[in-house]
């Protein structure tokens, strides 16, 4: 027998960048398709290079240079021909040229942008032949399997919580069908405003078909009893504040008890307390029933329609 949670909560995506460039120059390529999928290391964009590509050069020169002024300048202070602050300058020259050298490299390096991971790209924000500047959005990848469902549960609940618990969710776009996932993430704080604690869960969305910033209804499943009690629910009759239902002895004859309920399910609902496994109850008639009155069962065809069809069976 589930004992679940209802709650509201919105889809998020596993992984999501924004894609932007570090530098300025042209694009010369772009490697995607809008809306579809890319792999991990894939090309997207790439920019031109032709002026990174002289100033690397250059680079390349001024460092040999200065690498060989920087070698005869050892030379020569051994020979005490130069002072210590004429080869502490030359060295620091030296260091300065492998610093551009390294900085002309990163700045080629990033002329082409590759993915960050195995996803689904959104659209792009750029044409082929358009000059961008630094920090220009040119788009947006998303990794959409699993998909996050974010939620805020109330903390007296929080102590029914733990992880790898199973959630069900459905959404409006995909009426009728039900998806399922764990939690893996409760926030170690309660939010002093609402009193709710931040979950998190991950659901498998193979076909894509979850979007980020759906909204879900979900059930968070907080307690599972394999070997839950449960009657049919004609069975229970209420009384003010009071449960109570009619059981068989083994004399065949209706005996009242007063019972404790758990968690109702469609037609069915769990005894905590007053009721054990595989004692006959009366479900119909019960306004007729006397305490001690003999009872006859009107057998297994007229049961049959009370027995549970869900996955949560009892006696």
């Amino acid at each position: 027998m589930a004992e679940s949670l209802s709650l509201v909560g919105t889809l998020a995506a596993n992984e999501w960048v924004e894609i932007k460039a570090e530098l300025e120059a042209a694009v010369v390529e772009i490697g995607f398709n809008e809306g579809k999928p890319v792999a991990k290391g894939q090309l997207l964009f790439r920019l031109d290079e032709s002026r990174l590509t002289a100033a690397l050069a250059e680079a390349e020169v001024n460092l040999k240079l200065s690498k060989i002024n920087y070698d005869r300048a050892q030379q020569l202070l051994r020979d005490k021909t130069i002072s210590q602050q004429e080869f502490d300058q030359l060295a620091s020259r030296f260091e300065s040229m492998q610093a551009a050298l390294a900085v002309r490299q990163r700045e080629l390096k990033d002329t082409k942008i590759h993915a960050a991971f195995a996803g689904v790209m959104g659209a792009r924000s750029v044409s082929v032949g358009q000059v961008i500047k630094k920090d220009t959005t040119l788009g947006t990848l998303v990794d959409l399997n699993p998909v996050k469902v974010e939620v805020n549960v109330p903390e007296r609940f929080l102590s029914l919580l733990k992880l790898d618990q199973t959630i069900e969710l459905r959404v409006a776009a995909f009426a009728g069908k039900t998806f399922k996932g764990q939690v893996y993430f409760i926030a170690p704080q309660v939010d002093t405003h609402t009193r709710t604690a931040l979950v998190k869960a991950k659901v498998a969305n193979p076909d894509f078909a979850l979007k980020p910033g759906m909204f879900a209804n979900l059930d968070l499943t907080l307690q599972l009893r394999a070997d839950a009690v449960v009657v049919p629910e004609p069975a229970i009759m209420v009384n003010s504040d009071r449960a109570m239902l009619y059981i068989v002895d083994k004399d065949m004859n209706a005996q009242l008890r007063p019972v404790k309920l758990g968690v109702r399910q469609a037609g069915v609902v769990e005894i905590v307390e007053g009721v054990e496994t595989g004692q006959l109850v009366i479900v119909e008639g019960v306004q007729k029933v006397r305490p001690g009155s003999k009872v006859k069962p009107a057998g297994p065809e007229a049961a049959a329609a009370y027995r549970p069809k869900t996955p949560a069976t009892g006696n």
